[in-house]
């Protein structure tokens, strides 16, 4: 049942006097639901709650986390239909989209679960003492990661399951022994809540400790401003836009103790389209790209924004190809009408743009948050002089940069910011001559893709899900996959510790049977 108030650990609290309903995209109405905001004595509460589980959360084993990640699935899946009523009538995407957005959710923590089950997460590492070594004796010195403490988790507008209140940031945290604090995105708050009910129940029946999981309503900034300030926050992960984002990296930045704000922001994710694989099969990547740009309303991180080629017949016809196709791709509805309203607005600008050519615009939609698809060609002069050009517009948009040269090309690649994506289109029998472009475009991105489409990011060991800024805060770290839990630890070292006080994962009889480097060799003996 939704009831509109906020989690503390399991207790339900609203004590606040601000309150505020979600919207339903698709009807442009507001839904029944009414939320009440959480107060600064209930966001102080809920941080003294983490703080106090965080005691007792980190001493639980692997396989006791691992346990808890698996319940939280079992307990979204047990949510049943309202769950995908209450994300469908929030979010306005369609339901198949609900099913599978909840399934990769599950699967999320599933993973999560696995590795915790496997252990080698920990990279531990030891290298043993020589007392006899001369001149000076080498100390007994054993690492591994621990857990920070409790994290702060902005839940993302674009994605109300897998990157919110239990997607990959929450599950990553709670695997690393970190309790975490939600601040439930207000557009799909009623989401939020349910998924949290079954976070709290999946505590409960494994024994977390209460306060290892809460979630705050918020519709404002003053909330999250107060959680990323709060002492006991000790990191926090946020996927949004680039001035929210930068605004809580410097919040982290100049608390007493800084902390780490590990931000997913804009991207445009260029694509570099080379002639010979235009002339091959122009039309082909022209209805790919043309899908690609559209799905979801073009509300994915990684949609297409920029595609680069050199100026020729084939990027001509390339051009018109993509145009008439994306011309056929039916509106659908956006995440809400501000997000609509931004996106018709900054469209519009870069239809208005000098130096923009209009290949494509739909002009038509049938409800009053669809996103209507459209695509403009600049020359890459005008890309150059022009630094507005580069700058993300979210939904189903994207710009044709038309290049002199492969020199031309060069450069717009190096002028680029960072970018979470970047895709090559090519003949492997091209390739060699445009090694150059290639590493431009790699030093830019945070994943390449060759002959693809960037939307989809599969979750998996291998995957990185982050890029330079503006892309994210900090390149080396991933939003997605296996290594999402690196956020949220520290190494420690232990040194001349006796082997009985040592932690399983570091005693020389590895009783707990992991993959460790010992003495500069990998083994689990």
């Amino acid at each position: 049942m939704i009831t509109g108030k906020n989690y503390i650990g399991s207790e339900r609290s609203s004590k606040g006097k601000v309150t505020y309903k979600t919207i339903n995209p698709k009807l442009n109405t507001e839904n029944e639901w009414q939320f009440t905001e959480a107060t600064e004595a209930e966001v102080d509460a809920a941080a003294q709650k983490a703080t106090e589980a965080f005691a007792v959360y980190k001493q639980k084993s692997d396989k006791e986390r691992a346990a808890f990640l698996r319940a939280i699935g079992e307990e979204i899946e047990a949510l049943g239909q309202p769950l995908i009523d209450a994300y469908t009538s929030e979010s306005g995407l369609p339901e198949g989209r609900a099913m599978g957005e909840r399934g990769r959710t599950i699967g999320q923590l599933n993973a999560f679960a696995s590795l915790l089950e496997q252990g080698d997460w920990v990279d531990a590492t030891i290298d043993h003492g020589n007392h006899e070594r001369t001149p000076a004796p080498k100390p007994d010195l054993r690492k591994m990661q621990i857990a920070t403490g409790p994290v702060a988790v902005f839940g993302a507008s674009n994605f109300p399951f897998a990157f919110s209140t239990a997607g990959g940031d929450t599950a990553s945290a709670l695997a690393a022994g970190c309790p975490v604090i939600v601040k439930s995105h207000p557009m799909h708050a009623a989401t939020g809540e349910l998924v949290s009910s079954a976070v709290i129940k999946a505590a409960e029946k494994t024994g977390m400790p209460d306060g290892v999981f809460s979630n705050l309503n918020s519709k404002g900034i003053s909330i999250g401003e107060q959680l990323v300030k709060h002492p006991a926050i000790k990191g926090v992960g946020f996927t949004g836009s680039i001035k929210a984002g930068k605004a809580l990296v410097q919040l982290g930045a100049n608390r007493e103790e800084p902390i780490p704000v590990y931000a997913e922001m804009g991207s445009i994710n260029p694509v570099v389209v080379l002639p010979e694989a235009l002339k091959a099969n122009g039309e082909t990547w022209a209805q790919k790209y043309a899908g690609s740009i559209n799905m979801g309303a073009g509300q994915f991180c990684t949609n297409p924004g920029l595609i680069l080629g050199i100026a020729g017949a084939e990027l001509e016809t390339f051009g018109k190809h993509l145009a008439a196709n994306l011309g056929e791709q039916p509106s659908n509805c956006m995440l809400h009408p501000n997000i609509h309203s931004a996106y018709e607005s900054g469209k519009q600008q870069m239809l208005d743009a000098e130096g923009t050519e209009v290949l494509a615009v739909a002009l038509e939609a049938d409800g009053a948050n669809d996103g209507k698809p459209a695509l403009v060609k600049v020359t890459g002069d005008d890309f150059l002089v022009d630094g507005n050009l580069h700058t993300e517009v979210f939904g189903p948009f994207s710009m044709l940069v038309e290049c002199a040269s492969k020199a031309q090309l060069l450069e717009v690649l190096n002028e680029l910011e960072g970018q979470l994506t970047g895709s090559l289109i090519a003949e492997t029998t091209e390739v060699a001559a445009y090694e150059d472009v290639i590493d431009a475009l790699r030093s830019r991105v945070g994943r390449i893709l060759f002959n693809g489409v960037p939307t989809g990011v599969e979750v998996c060991p291998a995957m990185h899900h982050g890029g330079p800024f503006p892309s994210t805060s900090d390149a080396k770290f991933t939003s997605v996959g296996n290594d999402a839990i690196y956020r949220w630890v520290r190494p420690v070292s232990y040194q001349d510790w006796p082997q009985e006080l040592l932690p399983d994962a570091l005693k020389d009889g590895n009783p707990l049977g992991i993959l460790r480097k010992v003495d500069g060799t990998y083994i689990k003996a």
